[in-house]
């Protein structure tokens, strides 16, 4: 059977690696990309290779947006099996000094995002007895690491973490959701100097939406491992 996974932010990065490495798996691909022509333009390179996917426009801080995507998609007869939030930012600044607006941000996009998203297509999974869901998360947002990095950054991907936990008590037998920690990965958020490729970024979320029937539920993972919250 062929599984159709949805991978938000899909259009760079570790997003983009999951894409290919999940595509190269079999899996049918929507690409959600907040900028429809660059979601497009990363398509490409996979399309040309011989992969089926398919682009959406989706903002995962736009209410509107999930909404939309989610109705193209059922529309269009697309069920989508595999969740994977990967959309994040990384918002500086302090708490309690400076703008509000990093906080803002961190919140809607790293932390309602993939509670938007959820809402939108785990219903169907539970429905159907067979989903995967995978939240990118970070170490940053770990109690045991102690939150370190951006205050903004760290609690919202804390936030992510907690609402790894629920969803996967309420997802229903055979759909299981994890969260993972990619590490320091070369992109344009890592940065050049970070010390992982986008492949080593990207292979837990393989590992986690690909899990067989008996996998874990509920789990925080780096390098296939688990990790403490």
């Amino acid at each position: 059977m062929v599984h159709t996974a949805l991978v938000t932010g899909g259009n760079r990065g570790i997003g983009l690696e999951i894409c290919r490495q999940l595509a190269r798996e079999g899996h049918a691909i929507v690409l959600g990309s907040r900028d429809p022509a660059s979601g497009k333009e990363a398509a490409a390179d996979l399309q040309r290779a011989g992969h089926d996917v398919r682009v959406v426009a989706l903002d995962v801080s736009d209410d509107e947006s999930v909404r939309a995507c989610a109705g193209d998609l059922a529309g269009a007869g697309v069920e989508v099996d595999v969740l994977v939030n990967n959309a994040g930012v990384l918002a500086e600044g302090d708490l309690l000094s400076g703008s509000p607006a990093p906080m803002d941000e961190a919140v809607a996009v790293n932390f309602l995002g993939p509670y938007r998203t959820a809402r939108a297509f785990m219903p169907g999974m539970t429905r159907r007895g067979w989903g995967r869901v995978v939240n990118v998360s970070s170490g940053w947002g770990s109690f045991a690491s102690g939150l370190e990095g951006p205050a903004a950054y760290a609690i919202s991907k804390a936030a992510l973490n907690a609402l790894t936990v629920r969803l996967a008590r309420e997802a229903g037998p055979g759909v299981l959701v994890n969260c993972m920690c990619p590490g320091w990965v070369r992109t344009r958020m890592g940065g050049a100097t970070a010390t992982r490729s986008v492949a080593q970024g990207a292979d837990t979320a393989l590992f986690l939406a690909t899990l067989p029937d008996d996998g874990p539920n509920g789990g925080f993972f780096r390098d296939r491992t688990p990790e403490p919250w």
